[in-house]
């Protein structure tokens, strides 16, 4: 089979709102013809929550706690529950739905980019493997989660290790093209994470996190030795050539490039209507 050639965006650190911008930036090009197939990976700075893209800000998180912590907060274009970014590798992955090697239905569409997910645990010699309920108790369950928080439990085909949730993703589909990213957890801070989001009383908290130990792990809770974000970078950039039938080809970012996403991360992203008054729309 043929090796097909992507763009690659190297991992770097961007503010919440950039890093969004871009995702939507790269959408855009690619639906223009602009740019081939691309893979980009990333970082948060500062750590940041990021909020699917129907989730209710007022009702969900805690916003005194993201302020007193001096978390980012940016609300998504792909759907799902809220994540906090921290010590993790994100990736972004954009391509044409009517691409070759891309069905048709989102679930297995899904399964397929996830492959280079896989391939990347393996790299790192994890056992990984996706989720695929097997019973109707099991279906429900992952329709239906109990928190507003994304690593509480798996959605389908994501990718677990030891029975445990250990990479997170969203999707949407938009102008002709997937657009899927999402979180590589490295290690996790569950105090804090638990701390940025709203419950009925100090006991549904409690019992939340208790039971969130049994269903999210990160990399260096599992691996034989504690990994850097540059290993990390570097199993799942082999992870996806493999997993995609790929080869990379580095890319950077033209000034007049940057400076659209720049101007889109301003206008858009850093605004309180995007970020906070789609929870009021919802409620008229």
């Amino acid at each position: 089979m043929m090796v097909e050639t992507w763009r690659f965006i190297d991992f770097q650190y961007h503010s919440p709102a950039f890093n969004m911008a871009l995702d939507e930036a790269l959408l855009e090009w690619h639906s223009k013809k602009l740019f081939p197939p691309t893979i980009r990976f990333y970082g948060w700075d500062p750590p940041t929550l990021s909020i699917g893209y129907f989730q209710n800000i007022h009702k969900e998180i805690d916003i005194d706690k993201v302020n007193e912590y001096n978390i980012g907060l940016v609300r998504r274009l792909t759907g799902g529950r809220a994540v906090f970014h921290d010590k993790e590798l994100t990736y972004s992955v954009i391509v044409s739905e009517d691409h070759p090697n891309m069905p048709k239905t989102v679930t297995e569409a899904y399964q397929n980019i996830s492959r280079g997910l896989l391939e990347g645990f393996k790299q790192l010699g994890l056992n990984a493997y996706f989720a695929v309920p097997k019973t109707k108790e099991e279906h429900e369950k992952l329709r239906n989660p109990r928190s507003a928080i994304c690593f509480d439990a798996p959605s389908w085909y994501e990718l677990v290790v030891e029975g445990r949730k250990v990479a997170g993703s969203a999707q949407t589909r938009k102008k002709g093209v997937i657009l899927q990213h999402g979180s590589i957890l490295i290690d996790i801070d569950e105090n804090l994470l638990f701390d940025l989001f709203k419950y009925p009383n100090d006991r549904i908290k409690e019992r939340l996190q208790k039971n969130f130990k049994n269903k999210a792990i990160a990399i260096n809770d599992v691996a034989n030795k504690k990994v850097t974000i540059d290993e990390v970078r570097n199993a799942f950039y082999r992870g996806f050539e493999i997993g995609l039938n790929i080869r990379f080809e580095p890319y950077e970012l033209t000034e007049k490039e940057k400076a659209f996403v720049e101007e889109l991360a301003k206008e858009k992203y850093e605004s309180y209507d995007w970020t906070y008054l789609k929870s009021n729309r919802r409620e008229e």
